[in-house]
This record gives structure tokens, C-alpha cells and sequence, in this order.
């Protein structure tokens, strides 16, 4: 019965303590278990658990405490607040009726003149007039029953599905084909060049003469992705035409984890390319497999072995992986992968020894693809149980510098030198350099200052 147990609120305070000991019969959980696994090490919540959730978690918390049935008054070690995921709303500003007027020259026919900012339109065979301000660009005239009632001077915004723009600009005759089937049997939309009228579906000038279609622009408006507000975006759409991975990535690449940020599908498509470059490191569209690897394998192609260019690449990925992963910094983990690919691409490495152990790396951002490429490359069992990548800090050593070269202050060059070669050595690099000689005109400089790990400056 509900007054033989604990409200609601309680259970679901305490609950990750009986995660701990969930066989336990005689106790919530066994002091000896909680004193092992302590407390949780993250929690990730958005703002409204704040009080609905947290507030009560560490209250209850505190009272176990108190009563010596665990050994830690603070539930959780580290909480992290995920911003929300906004839509882009598309609005239309509504011109609402002033008044029944007498019939004019304008006024028997629905029409627009630009000289007084009035619409007139004949309604159930009366002529209403709209005055607007022709500040804005864009307007709509509605007229159905439901708005008999709507106010009658001014004007407001409306909500216009999302499916109906494209970059801002209205389909005017799919939107008006919408709202006369579902409510609105008449509409004009007006603009400062022309207006469409939605009864003939054409376009006209001021003169009510036809024109050329015209572009009908919404105000656009971030805010909280609702259906009430029309801007939802479906993500199985999104899954259908890219892939659940590209989507995956993509969320996590539109910025902090802890920001709210506009879902805006215009940089959809970088990931979407980044993950088909992935795939070309292991397969080619003419060839069909290109990875190699020092064994036999599938493709018959003798590999060599990983040159230390390559094993650099690898080693500074996981490196910046295990920190952003860590920090919850998704959105520069991606782009850490995406430098990866593009490093490995023009190192022409297709080498299994890399390759699968970038695939480990990725497998929490993009776990379809990875696991597909795992199998290709033989290995047997899902990449889930694969071990994790060791870091090997010496790989990440610098031996040498891509070092600026300036003439007389102003760059010219750049030159790779040993970050271990002396003063006279560098001078002895600038000076064979042949983009130097041309400079220097056979001259010789009145003097080369070098920064050690920084830059080389010719005077001449």
C-alpha cells in the first residue's frame, strides 16, 4: 500500500546505493559495500534536477550518513550540467484587420497599393482594409473564422513549421496550400516588391500585375526546441540521409558540453565527410582494400613497417583523446579526429597497426562504423572488448621545428632544422635555402638573428 512505503522522492534519492548491493535482502546495502564503491564519480543532468533530483539526493544522503549507514555525506563527486540542444524558430509577422471600409478602386478586388501602406482584401464580400508598417519587410494576411476574434489593430508573430524554410526563405505556395487545407481560407503575403495571393497562387507588383515568383523571407528566433513553436527537428531524418555516427558526431561538434547551443544542420556535412575520409584510409573506391599490415591479411599486401611519423600522428591523438574525453570536451575530441585522418591521409598510412588502434579511440564517438571496420581489418569479437591504446610520451618528443624565415622582419620561407642544431648551423641552413639566395640578390646579410625554437630573422 502507498502508506507502507517511502514516497517516491525517497527512492529515487538513494538509489545508486542499491546498485551497490542489489541482492542484499535485510538491508538497502551492506556497509562493507558502500565503504568499497563510496560515491558516484559523475553525474550528468541537466538544470531542472537541480531541486527535482539532486537537492533530495543530498539530503538523504546526509541522514544515512548521520545514522552511521554509510560513510560519506556527499552523493555525488563531480556533476555535470549538459546544455540544451535549441531549435532556430521561423516567424512571420501578421498584419491583424483595422476596420470594415467603404469599397474603393483598390477595394473591389484584392489588392495592395504602396502609397497609403494599405491592403485591402474582399472578405465574405466585404472590403477590409490592414494598415502595416512598412518598416519590415514581410508580411501575411490571414482571414479564417478562427481569427474573427483575434485582435483587431496591430500585429503579431506566428509560428511557421520549419519544413516549409530553407535558409530563411518561406515556400510560400506550400505553406499557403497547408493552411487553407487545416484552417485559413485566404492569404496574402506582401513584401516591399510584390505580394503573393494565395486564391490565384501568383504573384503581383503594387500595379496587380503578374511578376516573377519573389523571395518571402521569416524572422528567425533561437530559442527552446518545441513543438509548440514548430522548430522540432526530427533526428530520424537526419539518421536516414547521413547515418546515426555522422549524427552522433555532429551533436557533440556544435559546441560545449555544459552550453546551449542551435541545432543548425548547415555543418552536418564536414562530419559526414570526415568519417567517409576514415573509410578511405582503409578501403579505395577503384582498389577496394588498401590497409596493410606486417602479417598476411586479407588484402595480400606486404605492409612495413609504422615509421615514426606515423606512430607520432597516433600517439598525439590519444594523448588529446583521453584528456577531452576526461573533460567531457567532445566537440574538440572530434575535431582531434578529424586532424588525425587528414595527418594519416597525407602520410599515405593505411597500416592495420595504426589504423585499428585509432578505430579503439573512436569507438565511443562513432561506434557503428568502427565496429564494421574492426571486422574488416580480421580481428575476431567486438571492438567493445579491444584494449585501450597506450600512450607513449615518446613519440610526442620533438626533434626537429618548422622555423619561419624572415627577411628584413617580413617572412619569406619556412625551414625544418633540428631543434638540437647550434647558431651556425641554422646560418648555414638559411643561407642554401633557395628562396633566401633569391632574396638575398648575391648579397651577403648584415646579420641572422635566431630564436631558439621560435624563428630566424635575415637582415640585410
Amino acid at each position: 500500500r502507498e502508506t507502507s512505503t517511502m514516497p517516491g522522492y525517497a527512492g529515487s534519492s538513494w538509489y545508486f546505493l542499491r546498485y551497490m548491493d542489489p541482492g542484499n535482502a535485510t538491508s538497502f546495502c551492506d556497509r562493507k559495500a558502500s565503504d568499497y564503491w563510496r560515491q558516484v564519480d559523475v553525474y550528468v543532468g541537466g538544470t531542472e534536477h537541480a531541486v527535482g533530483h539532486l537537492l533530495y539526493s543530498r539530503m538523504w544522503t546526509k541522514f544515512l550518513y548521520d545514522r552511521g549507514w554509510i560513510s560519506f555525506d556527499e552523493p555525488f563527486k563531480k556533476l555535470v550540467n549538459q546544455g540544451m540542444i535549441t531549435g532556430v524558430s521561423e516567424k512571420l509577422i501578421r498584419a491583424n484587420k483595422n476596420d470594415i471600409d467603404e469599397p474603393s478602386e483598390f477595394g473591389k478586388q484584392n489588392s495592395v497599393t504602396s502609397a497609403t501602406n494599405t491592403i485591402w482584401i474582399n472578405w465574405m464580400d466585404k472590403p477590409y482594409s490592414f494598415h502595416i508598417d512598412r518598416s519590415e519587410d514581410f508580411y501575411i494576411i490571414q482571414y479564417s473564422k478562427e481569427l474573427q476574434g483575434a485582435s483587431p489593430f496591430g500585429e503579431s508573430e506566428i509560428n511557421v513549421p520549419i519544413e516549409f524554410v530553407v535558409d530563411g526563405v518561406l515556400d510560400v505556395k506550400g505553406y499557403s496550400q497547408m493552411l487553407k487545407e487545416q484552417r485559413s481560407d485566404f492569404q496574402v503575403y506582401v513584401c516591399k516588391e510584390g505580394y503573393f495571393n494565395s486564391k490565384y497562387q501568383k504573384w503581383f507588383n503594387f500595379k496587380n500585375e503578374e511578376i516573377s515568383p519573389l523571395e518571402f523571407r521569416t524572422l528567425q528566433l533561437v530559442e527552446k526546441m518545441s513543438k509548440s513553436k514548430r522548430n522540432v527537428v526530427n533526428p530520424d531524418t537526419i539518421i536516414h540521409k547521413y547515418g546515426a555516427d555522422t549524427f552522433r558526431m555532429y551533436e557533440m561538434f556544435l559546441g560545449p558540453v555544459e552550453q546551449s547551443k542551435p541545432w543548425d544542420t548547415k555543418g552536418i556535412e564536414g562530419v559526414h565527410r570526415f568519417l567517409k575520409k576514415l573509410w578511405r584510409l582503409f578501403f579505395d573506391e577503384l582498389k577496394g582494400p588498401i590497409w596493410t599490415a606486417l602479417a598476411p591479411s586479407p588484402s595480400a599486401m606486404a605492409g612495413g613497417k609504422v615509421s615514426d611519423a606515423e606512430w607520432t600522428v597516433l600517439h598525439k591523438t590519444i594523448k588529446k583523446i583521453e584528456q577531452d574525453t576526461e573533460n567531457f570536451a567532445f566537440n574538440t575530441a572530434v575535431s582531434a579526429f578529424m586532424v588525425c585522418v587528414n595527418e594519416l591521409t597525407d602520410l599515405k598510412c593505411h597500416k592495420k597497426e595504426v589504423l585499428e588502434k585509432l578505430l579503439v579511440l573512436l569507438v565511443p564517438y562513432a561506434p557503428h562504423i568502427t565496429e564494421e571496420l574492426w571486422k574488416v581489418l580480421g580481428n575476431e569479437g567486438t571492438i567493445l572488448d579491444a584494449s585501450y591504446p597506450v600512450l607513449n610520451e615518446k613519440f610526442l618528443v620533438e626533434s626537429s621545428k618548422e622555423y619561419p624565415i624572415s627577411i628584413n622582419g617580413k617572412m619569406r620561407t619556412t625551414i625544418n632544422i633540428s631543434l638540437d642544431a647550434d647558431p651556425q648551423q641554422v646560418e648555414a641552413f638559411v643561407l642554401e635555402n633557395e628562396t633566401i639566395q633569391k632574396w638575398l640578390e648575391g648579397k651577403a646579410p648584415k646579420k641572422i638573428i635566431f630564436v631558439k625554437g621560435k624563428m630566424v630573422n635575415v637582415v640585410i
